[in-house]
């Protein structure tokens, strides 16, 4: 994995972003499944390549899609 390849770092920073966005989201409502899932997916972005780290922030964000609206 290289570190500096363009794919890696576009990636990085796309699904960092939306899992900070939910981390915020999910402590700003005191909300523990957003929260949680966007921990998982914050550090995802750092440490997955850039394919496998797509296709785990999908699942995530599908995860919590399927946990919040098995809550209402």
């Amino acid at each position: 994995m290289d570190l500096l390849d363009e794919n890696f770092l576009w990636a990085s920073l796309f699904w960092g972003a939306i899992g900070s966005a939910y981390l915020l989201y999910g402590w700003r409502q005191r909300s523990v499944v957003p929260f949680t899932g966007g921990v998982a997916l914050t550090i995802a972005s750092f440490f997955l390549p850039a394919l496998w780290m797509s296709l785990a922030g999908v699942s995530i964000l599908l995860a919590v899609w399927w946990l919040l609206k098995q809550g209402n």
